[in-house]
């Protein structure tokens, strides 16, 4: 969405100023301290007693991330494990820059000193009461989630799972079952769960200020075309080089080389929707209520990646299976669809690598106003225009007012004018936003805490409203079957209805065994 730095500006002003008047409970110019600013924020308080005992599975690209954003006051890392060297080493060494620290920076080399290592999950979990741990977090490749997951539970332990959550629907499900059945938390990193960026910009949303959504477009669009820009392929480093593909073989790849670009293959990962797509539609269901999508129908191809004539000879001859540009279509309900089924919500979901010259985000368009997440840092809202509408458009500021109804409604003003209360707000409580990374972990340890072993009451998973997990197992499930079913979609060119039992944890009824999906 081009964008000029001033309409932008008017955008994250206007969305400061209309959540200051309609989000109650959110104390502007707050920021994140020590802790992350979700226990002020999401109504849990600092956690009482010792921070749980974790054990990280997996140190490469994301399980750095959450090393770096871990709360120490509430997770005590007590070992790390990782098949690869490289990556063990990263864990304490970092890469250099602010979003991969490492251990020995984020805690100091004394502390981190005595962290034990390890290069088996398997070992690690052996050790589990030398250890004295109390959960897992797994950030290791996609194929392996669900394996160290039961595993991991099977040990007693509790879980921080990263997205995806499995490498396919019934693992999920399996996933779910084993949680309960075991009485441990299961946890799944959609980090947007825990933004505070993006549950403020859903309160406008569920207030009714952007009115009726019929369409929300997401995007996540790179440029890999240039020599050695696609970080997603990575031929063994010499320090992996020890490991040889047979040994690599046990842990379930087939050679050193796609474990070290395992998001590459389909056998190892899920392509472009699972790693990316998914924390958009995870998104754009967050906006819709978490309410389950009809149909998805999309195309998917390697429209790069191996076509002569483009690009240079390792473009040829990259050995990935992924696809390279996909575009997915869902058909999600309408808050009245029950009582009239053309009320459908449309979500399209777009990632590229040959261009990016749009930003990665959500747009949300709705009667009354459009909303813009953008790369999950900022948010901004304009008022739309229209017949008996006075005023909108990106280039006005608006402000909130109580409309006929007695809700919340949009009005806009010039930018050289306007009231002093709404030219006087603020978008500094939104500088520096967190992710939400730091936040899911807090929570994740305040919960093994704070409900005291009664994890599954009645069976199910405590509701977030009662202070349950935001992303727990069955809501990530959902996010997979969504993503899953995309990718069904693509490979067999058709539109696919989704079914309910999908979405039930306890029927082993799946999209991908699914006769009236593969045929």
């Amino acid at each position: 969405m081009p964008l000029t730095p001033e309409q932008e500006q008017i955008g994250r002003k206007n969305f400061s100023d209309a959540v200051q008047v309609s989000r109650r409970d959110f104390l502007a110019g707050a920021t994140a301290g020590a802790a992350g600013l979700g226990a002020a924020y999401f109504g849990y308080q600092q956690l009482a007693g010792d921070p749980v005992r974790v054990g990280f599975i997996g140190t490469g690209d994301e399980g750095n991330i959450l090393i770096t954003q871990h709360p120490p006051k509430y997770m005590d890392i007590v070992a790390v494990a990782d098949l690869r060297p490289t990556n063990r080493q990263r864990a304490f060494a970092g890469d250099g820059n602010e979003h991969r620290v490492g251990l020995v920076e984020k805690l100091g080399a004394e502390k981190a000193a005595k962290i034990k290592v390890y290069d088996d999950h398997r070992a690690l979990l052996d050790a589990k009461d030398e250890l004295g741990l109390e959960a897992v977090v797994i950030a290791t490749p996609l194929v392996s989630h669900a394996p160290i997951a039961t595993d991991a539970m099977d040990a007693g332990l509790h879980v921080l799972c990263e997205k995806l959550m499995a490498h396919d629907s019934l693992q999920c499900k399996q996933m779910v079952r084993k949680a309960r059945d075991k009485n441990v938390l299961l946890a799944v990193g959609h980090q947007r769960h825990y933004s505070v960026l993006y549950d403020n910009a859903n309160s406008l949303v569920q207030d009714g200020l952007v009115g009726d959504i019929k369409y929300i477009r997401a995007q996540w669009h790179r440029n890999n075309s240039f020599p050695g820009s696609d970080q997603w392929y990575n031929k063994p480093p010499k320090g992996d080089q020890v490991l040889t593909d047979e040994y690599v073989q046990q842990f379930g790849y087939d050679s050193l080389e796609q474990l070290c670009s395992w998001r590459l293959f389909n056998a190892t990962g899920g392509g472009l929707m699972a790693e990316l797509g998914s924390h958009q539609m995870d998104a754009a269901s967050i906006f819709l209520g978490k309410v389950h999508p009809l149909a998805v129908q999309g195309y998917g191809g390697k429209n790069f990646y191996g076509v002569k004539g483009l690009g240079s000879k390792d473009k040829q001859n990259d050995p990935r299976d992924i696809y390279d540009h996909i575009y997915v279509t869902f058909e999600f309900p309408g808050p009245h669809y029950a009582e009239d089924d053309d009320d459908i919500c449309v979500v399209t979901y777009s990632s590229i690598n040959t261009n990016k010259f749009e930003p990665y985000g959500e747009l949300v368009y709705g009667s009354r106003g459009t909303l813009f997440m953008k790369t999950e840092k900022e948010a901004m809202l304009w008022k739309e225009e229209g017949r008996g509408s006075e005023g909108g458009g990106p280039d006005q500021r608006l402000w909130v007012v109580s409309g006929a109804s007695g809700g919340p409604v949009l009005e806009a003003y010039e930018t050289s004018s306007g009231p002093a209360k709404a030219a006087s707000g603020s978008d500094d409580w939104a500088e520096n936003v967190s992710r939400g990374y730091t936040e899911e972990m807090e929570h994740f340890c305040w919960a093994i805490r704070n409900f005291d072993g009664n994890y599954y009451p009645g069976g199910k998973e405590i509701p977030v409203s009662e202070g349950g997990l935001r992303c727990n197992g069955v809501i990530a499930m959902a996010d997979a079957v969504m993503a899953h079913t995309a990718n069904l979609a693509m490979l067999h060119k058709n539109r696919i209805v989704f079914k309910d039992e999908w979405f039930d944890p306890m029927s082993d009824a799946v999209p991908e065994t699914d006769s009236d999906v593969i045929g």
